[in-house]
């Protein structure tokens, strides 16, 4: 065994010894690629999302020079038709970009690995030349042996995302060396399973890389359910560990997939489940920090979407314009990145984006309120003191901010629907999830709640149940909060409760609040 030609079982052995969600389907699915067309396989994800996990797993299960029967005796992999036929069976090159970058400079890391990897391949094979290139020398061992390469390299964008210009052109050449020609992939390599949090780089109109199939969180295809925990895997855990599913949930869900649904940060739900205590255990990254200072720079009104985001709005987005270039000067090209993070759920039908959680929501709060941008730190403000207003009962302060906030906002609000002023409500509240949870169309008495705004436990606030009226009347909205009995559906709260009317008129563009204490029969 050696550290990267055919490294062993040990790694994924030692996950084994810990809690482990059973994701060892996705070596059926990559076994389905070998000898296709489609055997090489780009699979990025956000940062904590299990990619090193699966990496050593297909090490454990490709590599030759071990037995790992006893490890995959009992997981999902053994019962498939293609166990046997490709296990243990290959010579494997495993390459952790973020290990190599570690012992060589960034002029000299492309150097040093095809020197690592090519000392490793002589003294396992003495008889092998090395070539003048290094696809000559994998070649040659091919050869020799008659067994084509399995290569999983993980966080194959480190450099990308850290080295300068000069280093990932010198990368992405190393790489297109491989790759490139159909003809010499296929002479070397059986499948190449890479990892990443970004895309393939565009190497200006042509893809560095266009060989591989790439599967993003834009669209994961057939490996959806190795994206993250699934909403069963998470049951299971929260059933296993005692802690609350609803609260999980809330917390880590919201990567929703076409075909599997529900997809949940891994990393986040273990700590969770280990600790019994739900918070952000979400930590950034360098390609994270480099992006989310673009929102205190606005770049192409992004901090304005963001604010948008935070109230709840689902925003479209055009996905087609990015490049993965950190220096992106469009905001849809920045909301994209995000995407790619972590930091939003994209909706492939919909084309729109989201924030997924509670986790990352505060990831994105705290962004906000420690920028030294001044209009930033005044719309956090504002909303915070709109809040506060509401509570206080008073309505014109209430209805002139939500005005300016419609004024300002970017989402197309003209429309001739309550939906529309549903949107603005939520940019106005942004802030909220500072003193409340939000429920919307929440079912009470004969009919739904637009908005209803629940006090976090210990907040000492009152709820707010907010009724929205597009051309018609604040008044009206009060009303029928009342004769549809909409506070029966938070009358288990048990503190007071403030009734908001909000209505907007279409041709005076103003808007109207009405707000009263709840006076029924309560708890």
């Amino acid at each position: 065994m050696g550290t990267y030609l055919n490294p062993g079982n040990s790694g994924f052995a030692r996950a084994l010894k810990s809690k482990y969600v059973d994701k060892t389907g996705l070596i059926d699915v990559v076994n389905g690629t070998i000898d296709t067309a489609i055997n090489l396989s780009c699979i990025s994800r956000p940062r904590r999302f299990g990619k090193s996990y699966a990496a050593q797993m297909l090490c454990a299960y490709y590599d030759r020079t071990v037995n790992s029967h006893a490890l995959f005796k009992d997981l999902k992999i053994s019962k498939t038709d293609s166990y046997e036929q490709h296990i243990n069976k290959y010579d494997v090159i495993y390459i952790d970009m973020t290990n190599i970058m570690g012992k060589a400079e960034p002029g000299e890391f492309v150097r040093f690995l095809v020197n690592a990897v090519t000392e490793e391949l002589l003294l396992a094979y003495p008889d092998i030349r090395p070539g003048n290139a290094f696809d000559e020398t994998l070649i040659g061992a091919v050869g020799k042996t008659g067994r084509r390469f399995i290569m999983i390299i993980d966080e194959w964008d480190a450099p990308i995302r850290e080295f300068g210009e000069t280093a990932v052109e010198a990368y992405l050449l190393f790489l297109r060396m491989l790759f490139k020609s159909s003809a010499t992939t296929a002479k070397l390599f059986a499948a190449v399973y890479m990892t990443g949090i970004l895309p393939i780089k565009k190497m200006l109109t042509q893809s560095a890389l266009s060989d591989f199939e790439e599967y993003t969180m834009l669209d994961a295809e057939m490996f959806e359910e190795y994206v993250g925990f699934t909403e069963a895997e998470v049951k299971a855990l929260c059933g296993e560990y005692g802690v609350a599913f609803s609260e999980m949930k809330r917390w880590y869900d919201g990567y929703e997939m076409p075909v599997v649904g529900p997809v949940y940060n891994p990393n986040s739900v273990m700590r969770a489940s280990r600790k019994g205590r739900f918070g952000s255990y979400w930590s950034q990254s360098s390609a994270a920090d480099n992006l989310l200072k673009y929102i205190k720079w606005d770049v192409d009104g992004l901090r304005q979407a963001v604010i948008e985001l935070m109230g709840g709005v689902e925003i479209e987005i055009d996905t087609m314009g990015y490049n993965n270039d950190l220096s992106y000067e469009t905001r849809d090209a920045a909301l994209t990145m995000f995407v790619h993070l972590g930091y939003l759920a994209y909706n492939q039908d919909k084309r729109t984006v989201r924030i997924p959680n509670e986790e990352i929501r505060l990831e994105f709060e705290r962004t906000l309120r420690e920028t030294k941008n001044e209009a930033t730190m005044k719309r956090v403000q504002e909303s915070d003191q709109l809040i506060m207003d509401t509570i206080h009962g008073d309505e014109a302060k209430v209805a002139a901010q939500i005005g300016k906030v419609h004024r300002e906002t970017t989402n197309p609000l003209n429309a001739n629907r309550e939906d529309s002023l549903r949107a603005v409500i939520q940019v106005a509240y942004f802030a909220y999830k500072d003193h409340y949870l939000k429920l919307e169309e929440l079912a009470s008495g004969e009919g739904y709640a637009d908005i209803v705004y629940l006090p976090k436990q210990g907040e000492g606030v009152p709820a707010l149940l907010v009724e929205l009226k597009w051309n018609k009347n604040a008044d009206t909205a009060i009303r029928q909060i009342k004769e549809k009995g909409y506070a029966e559906g938070v009358k288990d709260f048990g503190g007071e409760l403030l009734l908001v009317g909000i209505s907007y008129d279409r041709d005076s563009r103003e808007y109207v609040c009405r707000i009263e204490k709840w006076e029924g029969n309560r708890r």
